[in-house]
């Protein structure tokens, strides 16, 4: 001990006297500290105990950059600290440590005199980045400008998740103080009790250890009513006793009345008769708390605290302020997420007692009852008076209580439900509900302008083509004899004369089978994969544009630890820069990793790389995507998606088993790939020796090159041409019908030559092909032959390879594409581009909660890009069907990133498992808009995820673990404790992939009655279950999804993305049960994760979304189309002609209040609700008199 003595450091002679004043002053307090809570109140040792702390602390505040230490660092470091303490034969409780080290933190000079220091780094560091503006953004949104920490390790209690409640408390209790997480702060969360700790397990000692903290780890310089505290006897008067009570930075006085000093029934004339006097450490348990002059009175009581322990003898006082502070909060809706502050087994036993009365009786399934229409009532009704049907199948038969036919149906009572509108403590004062005006990026430069004019009345000029082509199909339909009525006439009629009407029903306007002549012609039928080629892959290799700069790529990849590499779409950067990493000797260092924007690219130049170098695709060269990773332990070259590699930054912060990492496509600027930009930028710094390259097909590369520390740019020269660049003279409103002129134009006046369109979508891709082949066959033999090639990401990749082949001698082939065609696909032989100037850009509204894609014009980087394609094979032309003036000034320079126009619920959540809570400072190339952080942190907090003070939970963390949507993991998560997690996982899965149903056109009828069977009275999501279930019955065959019109691609997509699922619940031990018929619990886990899209049925019209109030209607494919129940919730909101919802169950509206009392709560009786408010209430129509005259303003006199 007097070795470890002599390391304290000596007070240097150059300290001022303030200095040495503060330090006499925090020996003085931990000595007190010391005193009370061990008996030992010497100077020595808590100086000793200081200098051990300021170490720990100093060396955390440097490592960390930080000006400050949050509660969950301090923890962290305190269990370091107890170590320390205990090697030197000093064992203190976890708490009383972390206490400490506050104190040492607050008080110390040496530890102030540190943070100043880094305070004045952090200042200078943001000075060259906009200080103005970054210290303005984070003084009016502090909640997304929190301090980083350490990334957010994952608790052994995830893996014990599958026990018994006692076992998940006890096994987190443990696990937090080995891991050094948050016991404390961290507890005020979101999160269901049932996730956090067990209540009524916790001993007096851990209650001990409580008595500064408060209930629940609060400040602990607050006093909390009906806690135990340690205080000191200060003085002893007839009416009763003072104590004095240590909080963290204060001391507080209360009173102990003599009626509260013994438990005895001898009533004491002075509180000494009980054996106490001046100076006894005593535990005092707070009855009252009041003010009085303005300063705190605090009423305590001795008796109802055992003075050898600290144990609570009346924890009934406590146990009722917490259910009303429980039953307060819920009602104002800072509770937690699920149950309001119940434990699970509270809400386990609510929804077990619901379904033994659902079932009581009879061996029926707990399920919702199917509501009938009044067609369908009086059906039955008939039914029954024919004698087909018993009186006891009558819905509104009473067979319990022998009543017979009663005259109503029964109804339950109606549940009125509101927002809670109570702001996350984090946010508050940063929401759109405190009148921040959050408007999103604006993704059109000139709202106003000719070219969003276009765009704008596009979508009409479409919705008129739609409606021209149905009436010729039921002009069509009329013209053919179907009069079924009268068969004596002519039972043998000639073919075509007469027609069921099943065939008609969904007749196409050009041929019954229902694809267009175009189409047929289109498809070859041969198919060919990909480019053919006579050349040897060698060959082919040496072919390219990149081979011929090899040497000078490996020597600059080895002069630089980062290299922005500029190439052309075909120059071979993707598939052949990894292999030269590797003839390099990096891959003996670690795996060279290659990420790439798309999941079909990932795969596909894997397949490619892996032929080239000559071995089997998942051993040396492999992939990983999202549900599916092909590699293995002698994988050297790995190709996967930017969403693959965030998860493993996830679980490796270091990246410790790659070696060399490419972003490729960068300029495409995904989501992810921006992340990953400010991740790897600080991987670069604390891992000198990987080796990062970015490469980009466009030309803006001085922009990566500024932001990766100004490095080299290495340009690979593409087989270039002069275009000349035509405009139009005046704007064109339909440019659909300007480009149609133009390739007609282009294929009777130009010389030989193929020509690329670009078009927005399928739909318009779809209509210019089909005029185009009619106009063409107008013009018969008069004009040469013209090839009709469309390609959009929704056709097979073998149909779109026919682009690839050269147009016979004397036609001209025009391709008809998306922006798919402006960097990832390269055509050769094409001399002409058409650039209407649009796209289709994804948008995330944070105002609506929703994803939509709208049509805008393309940025002037697009437009550059596209005219290139014209110059590829010689001189070419580029024909803008937008003028020059447009081009300047209606065109953004470049396109927006992603980031800045989705939704970041997900990204959020991984930073903020990645310990990043600074989501202002976070290194961004193109920071987000404001408005969808502070969005992503409000759903996030309300599916507790992230606590009251902005911090993840740890349902949180685990979310963070599973490849899915927060929603869906949040609602994974709950069903193992529901006990459905069988079912949730095979919904998960089934909502993951796209549609399974396939309705084609000549067979809509018959693919619809087939689809009515797999029907469920509860929705979408129990339909797409029934539909797994069945096939699963049918062993999984492909001739039965042929015979019910399902997409067997889609199943058994389904079924890997179900089995991936599976493989994480096991490697976290996380029980798959079955809650076999009890639909309820699966719908009550759903409801959990989506409750945030939830819709009431709209008197006048369609529904109406509880949060936003936005009008929205049930799609038509929904298995609920036309049974307009109350409430719903759905999984996703389409946007065509109307705000479709897409996938929607029907739920009780008892559920939003008992899953998500933070969210939502009870409507008063008293007052109207926002809906309320909005409905219009009128008389009924009156013919005899005009409109409005019931009003009184109308009535004359």
């Amino acid at each position: 001990m007097y070795k470890q003595l002599t390391d304290t450091p000596k007070m240097k002679t150059s300290e001022t006297a303030l200095t040495k004043l503060q330090s006499l002053s925090l020996i003085t307090r931990v000595a007190s500290e010391l005193g009370n809570h061990l008996g030992i109140s010497d100077r020595t040792l808590a100086e000793f105990v200081i200098s051990k702390a300021e170490k720990i602390l100093k060396t955390s505040l440097k490592k960390s950059a930080v000006v400050d230490l949050d509660a969950r660092t301090i923890d962290t470091i305190a269990v370091q600290f107890q170590a320390d303490l205990k090697q030197n034969g000093a064992e203190l409780p976890l708490s009383f440590v972390a206490n400490l080290m506050g104190t040492i933190l607050e008080m110390s000079p040496r530890l102030i005199k540190v943070k100043e220091q880094q305070a004045k780094k952090r200042i200078e560091l943001h000075e060259s980045s906009k200080p103005f503006e970054r210290n303005e953004k984070d003084a009016a949104f502090p909640g997304l400008a929190r301090p980083n920490v350490a990334p957010v390790p994952l608790e052994s209690g995830f893996y014990e998740h599958s026990k018994g409640k006692k076992d998940i408390s006890s096994s987190s209790r443990i696990s937090q103080s080995q891991k050094g997480e948050d016991t404390g702060r961290r507890g005020v969360s979101n999160l269901p009790a049932w996730m956090t700790k067990a209540t009524g397990d916790e001993g007096p000692k851990q209650k001990r250890m409580k008595t500064e903290e408060g209930e629940n780890g609060e400040d602990t310089n607050e006093v909390k009513l009906h806690q135990i505290y340690r205080g000191k006897i200060s003085k002893l008067m007839d009416f009763g006793i003072f104590i004095d009570i240590p909080l963290r930075s204060r001391t507080v006085q209360g009173l102990c009345h003599i009626g509260q000093v013994s438990s005895t029934r001898q009533r004491l004339s002075h509180p000494s008769d009980a054996g106490y006097k001046r100076g006894d450490m005593v535990y005092a348990k707070i009855l009252s708390i009041g003010t009085r002059d303005g300063n705190e009175q605090f009423a305590l009581t001795l008796k109802e605290v055992d003075q050898q322990n600290g144990k609570d003898l009346m924890p009934m006082r406590a146990q009722a302020a917490a259910d009303e502070r429980r039953q307060s909060e819920r009602q104002i809706g800072n509770g937690p997420t699920i149950g309001g502050g119940r434990s699970l087994a509270e809400l386990q036993r609510q929804v077990n007692n619901r379904s033994t009365a659902a079932t009581a009786g009879d061996n029926k399934p707990n399920r919702m009852a199917k509501q009938l229409t009044e067609h369908e009532l009086f059906e039955a009704q008939q039914l029954i008076r024919s004698g087909v049907l018993p009186v006891e199948q009558y819905p509104t038969f009473d067979t319990d209580g022998g009543q017979g036919m009663l005259q109503f149906e029964e109804t339950e009572e109606e549940t009125e439900v509101e927002l809670a509108d109570v702001e996350p403590s984090f946010l508050r004062g940063q929401t759109r509900r405190s009148g921040r005006d959050l408007s999103p990026v604006k993704i059109v430069k000139n709202p106003d302008g000719s070219l969003q004019r276009a765009a704008m009345q596009q979508g009409t000029l479409a919705k008129e083509r739609r409606e021209l082509r149905q009436a010729q199909a039921n002009s069509l339909i009329d013209s053919i004899p179907k009069d079924l009525n009268r068969p004596w006439e002519d039972p043998l009629p000639e073919a075509g004369e007469r027609h069921f009407a099943m065939e008609l029903r969904s007749i196409n306007m050009s041929t019954f089978d229902g694809a267009p002549e175009w189409k047929q012609k289109a498809q070859s039928k041969t198919l060919s994969y990909g480019i053919i080629s006579n050349k040897t892959i060698k060959e082919q290799r040496e072919s390219l544009p990149v081979y011929r700069l090899k040497n000078e790529l490996i020597r600059a990849f080895q002069e630089n630890q980062v290299l922005v590499v500029i190439g052309e779409t075909g120059s071979g950067k993707t598939t052949q820069m990894t292999q030269y990493l590797a003839e390099m000797g990096i891959a003996k260092k670690g795996i060279i990793g290659c990420t790439q924007p798309r999941r079909v690219a990932a795969v596909s130049v894997a397949k490619r790389v892996a032929e080239e170098y000559g071995c089997t695709l998942g051993e040396e060269v492999g992939y990983s995507i999202r549900f599916e990773d092909v590699t293995s332990p002698t994988t050297l070259i790995k190709y996967m998606t930017d969403g693959m590699l965030m998860r493993e930054y996830l679980a490796d912060n270091d990246l410790s088993r790659y070696a060399a990492l490419m972003l490729d496509e960068a300029h495409e600027r995904t989501i992810h790939t921006d992340v990953l930009f400010g991740l790897l930028k600080d991987l670069c710094r604390r891992r000198p020796k990987l080796k990062l390259i970015v490469t980009s097909a466009t030309l803006d590369a001085e922009k990566f090159s500024n932001y990766w520390h100004n490095c080299p740019i290495f340009t690979i020269p593409g087989r270039t041409f002069p275009v000349e660049i035509l405009y139009t003279k005046e704007p064109e409103s339909d440019y659909l019908d300007a480009a149609l002129v133009t390739v007609m134009q282009i294929h009777l006046s130009e010389p030989a030559g193929d020509i690329l369109v670009f078009l927005t979508g399928q739909e318009e891709i779809d209509t210019m092909c089909e005029t185009l082949f009619s106009r063409m066959q107008a013009l018969g033999d008069l004009a040469p032959e013209l090839i009709i090639l469309p390609v959009y990401s929704a056709l097979p990749s073998e149909v779109q390879s026919r682009i690839f082949e050269p147009a016979p001698a004397g036609s001209r082939k025009c391709v008809v594409a998306t922006n798919i065609a402006e960097a990832s696909l390269t055509i050769d032989g094409i001399y002409y581009v058409v650039d209407p100037g649009f796209s289709k850009q994804k948008a995330f509204n944070p105002k609506l909660g929703m994803d939509s894609l709208v049509v805008t014009p393309i940025s002037q980087a697009s437009a550059r890009q596209r005219a290139g394609r014209a110059g590829r094979t010689g001189p070419g032309k580029c024909y803008r069907l937008y003028t020059e003036v447009a081009y300047k000034n209606e065109m953004l320079s470049t396109n927006i990133p992603e980031i800045q126009r989705t939704n970041l619920g997900n990204v959020v959540l991984q930073l903020k498992a990645m310990g990043i809570n600074d989501l202002l400072g976070f290194d961004f190339m193109d920071p987000p808009p404001v408005a969808t952080l502070v969005g992503a942190m409000e759903s996030l907090h309300a599916l507790g995820a992230l606590d009251d003070e902005g911090l993840l939970t740890r349902i949180g963390r685990k979310m963070a673990e599973f490849p899915l949507e927060p929603n869906l993991s949040k609602m994974l998560l709950l069903s193992v404790d529901l006990g459905c997690s069988d079912e949730i996982l095979t919904i998960t899965a089934m909502l993951s992939v796209e549609n399974p149903f396939y309705r084609p056109k000549d067979k809509q009828a018959q693919a619809d009655m087939k689809k009515a069977k797999f029907h469920q009275a509860e929705g979408d999501h129990i339909t797409l279950l029934s539909v797994y279930k069945a096939w699963e019955a049918a062993k999984f065959s492909n001739p039965w999804c042929f015979e019910n019109f399902i997409q067997a691609r889609s199943m058994k997509r389904s079924q890997d993305v179900r089995k991936q699922l599976v493989t994480i619940m096991d490697r976290y031990k996380l029980d798959v049960v079955s809650a076999g018929k009890n639909y309820k619990k699966i719908c009550m886990a759903i409801t959990a994760g989506f409750f945030t899209n939830a819709a009431k049925k709209d008197p006048q019209e369609g529904y109406r979304t509880l949060v936003d109030q936005n009008p929205v209607y049930i799609h038509p494919s929904s298995a609920l189309f036309n049974k307009n129940p109350e409430w719903v919730v759905y999984h996703e909101l389409v946007l065509t002609t109307k705000e479709y919802m897409r996938n929607i169950m029907v739920i009780d509206a008892k559920w939003l209040i008992e899953l998500a009392p933070a969210f939502y709560k009870s409507a008063d009786p008293t007052k109207m609700t926002r809906q309320k408010k909005m409905e219009k209430i009128e008389p009924l129509h009156d013919r005899f008199n005009p409109k409005d005259s019931w009003r009184l303003s109308k009535r004359k006199g």
